[in-house]
């Protein structure tokens, strides 16, 4: 099967999963597979660290050990936390405005590398090759439309919605910059160490965007 297919096809298997999941599911399960997301991205995050322990000394080891570890709990912690504080919607807002963010990034990306002229303007090549500037102003647009279309069910005035919108795609594509920085550094394409995801790379590449964003979005509410 064609990659970009295979992974389109997955992605939107595991969006309604979760999409049916958050809406009914009860706020202490949602928390449960939460928390069981976070054991396997940190468990990802410490096979991919192993791969530089033999090349770096033991004190950068452990601390960037601690960050990350740091990193990967507190910000799905927060996410955790969405759902007991302000109901099973506002987490399924927080996660749409944040995912579209990466879907509409990934299809304007696509689109502008195959159909302009000499292809699209990079971002940050030696971090995320795949990273474009349309492919951000993708992002920006899918995540305020979505946003948008929420107002009913958030009661956000359409400035806010559209400021929350922009905030969920700049921090999204912060925290998945930050896990192609360490890919990179770690000389890995994907996070996945155990096969489990079906073309979608690993767990933090699933979940990277949503290291930063829910507290962000969460403290302008």
């Amino acid at each position: 099967m064609n990659p970009v297919l295979k992974r389109t096809l997955t992605g939107i298997a595991v969006g309604m999963v979760v999409l049916f999941g958050v809406i009914f599911a009860p706020v202490w399960l949602i928390c449960s597979i939460i928390a069981v997301l976070a054991l396997l991205s940190l468990y990802e995050y410490v096979m991919l660290l192993r791969l530089k322990a033999s090349a770096c000394p033991a004190w950068k080891i452990a601390l960037l050990l601690a960050a990350g570890a740091a990193v990967i709990v507190c910000g799905l912690g927060e996410l955790a936390r969405i759902a007991p504080a302000r109901g099973n919607l506002m987490l399924l807002y927080v996660i749409m405005i944040v995912k579209f963010s990466d879907v509409g990034g990934f299809a304007f990306g696509l689109a502008s590398a195959k159909h302009m002229k000499g292809g699209n303007h990079k971002m940050c090549p030696s971090i995320s090759p795949g990273k474009s500037w349309e492919g951000m102003a993708g992002s920006i647009f899918a995540s305020c439309l979505v946003s948008v279309l929420w107002m009913g069910a958030t009661h956000f005035s359409f400035t806010k919605s559209i400021l929350l919108g922009v905030t969920a795609a700049a921090v999204g594509t912060l925290g998945d910059l930050v896990e192609s920085k360490f890919k990179r550094w770690v000389g890995v394409k994907d996070s996945s160490t155990m096969k489990m995801t079906n073309g979608m790379g690993g767990f933090l590449d699933m979940l990277d965007s949503l290291l930063f964003a829910p507290a962000v979005i969460m403290a302008m509410m």
